[in-house]
């Protein structure tokens, strides 16, 4: 049950700049964990999107004709479709690799009024057991279609995930190094109150109040303000993201994926506000106690 408040907690000068400080640091542990989330996504989108694919690209024919381009186009999916190992050989749409080139050339790039040589791709996707050597299926797609590229994803998916990842464990270095300021700050304005107040508290003690009613003060005086501060940083921290992912969608989507949080990912950001009342809340009880379990 709560104890009627005493000590007049809410004269102290923390309880006008500690709400604005956990606001703050809400903010940033909010953002920290969004990012986090986000890269989590990304890396389990690149995942399953470019695990076990190859992008085969053929040149154009040299005589720029675009009927033997489609044949060395089905040359080289008949070598793919016949080699072991390989799911599927698809080839990429010429509206496709329009709209992948539009961010760089513009929209009409495969029109023949550029006359550009666009090269044709292939989408493979290969067996999850299956070891395919890249080198000697590119060897052999060369020899039956001179030009011919292969690109591997898995060779830069490894290093652009382990990019992810450092960046998700810096994200969580700093979301911890955020958790450790506020209890700090807590403790601060804590002790500070207890300093201010004390002559009180002995009072309440000479009546006989015990240490866990005057805890009880700091207590409840200590969720309020982590409740404001908690509120505040992650309405501030909803509102940034919502604007950065408005920003994102005007990116071209076949750039970048798109930023998005889940029902899951959201609630995480706002028990931030409620994570932080409660530090609020146990680091002040905890304080006050041991400073009580000192004194005379």
């Amino acid at each position: 049950m709560r104890s009627a408040p005493v000590l007049p907690l809410t004269r102290d000068a923390s309880s006008r700049f500690l709400p604005w400080l956990i606001a703050f640091m809400v903010w940033l542990a909010a953002m920290a964990l969004a990012a986090v989330l986000v890269l989590s996504s990304f890396s389990n989108q690149w995942r399953n999107d470019l695990t076990g694919t190859l992008t085969v690209q053929i040149a154009t024919a040299p005589d720029g004709q675009l009927a033997t381009t489609e044949r060395r186009l089905n040359r080289a999916l008949d070598i793919l479709r016949k080699s072991p190992g390989v799911k599927t050989a698809k080839p990429v749409p010429l509206k496709k690799i329009s709209e992948l080139l539009a961010p760089w050339l513009g929209r009409d790039v495969v029109t023949e009024t550029l006359g550009l040589p666009i090269p044709r791709l292939i989408d493979v996707k290969v067996h999850p057991e299956a070891n395919i050597d890249v080198a000697a299926l590119w060897e052999r797609l060369n020899k039956e279609v001179d030009g011919t590229q292969v690109d591997d994803h898995g060779a830069w998916l490894d290093k652009l995930i382990a990019l992810a990842g450092a960046v998700e464990a810096i994200a969580l270095a700093v979301l911890a190094l955020i958790s450790i300021a506020a209890i700090a700050t807590v403790v601060f304005a804590t002790r500070t109150s207890l300093t201010i107040h004390r002559d009180v508290i002995e009072l309440l003690h000479v009546i006989g109040a015990k240490d866990a009613y005057v805890a009880d003060q700091f207590h409840w005086h200590a969720l309020n303000l982590g409740l404001k501060g908690g509120l505040a940083g992650v309405f501030l921290a909803t509102a940034t993201l919502l604007g950065l992912g408005s920003m994102w969608t005007g990116v071209e989507s076949s750039l970048l994926p798109p930023v998005s949080l889940n029902i899951w990912q959201w609630a995480c950001v706002f028990a931030v506000a409620l994570a932080a009342a409660g530090i609020s809340t146990v680091t002040a009880r905890v304080t006050v106690l041991r400073a009580l379990g000192r004194m005379p």
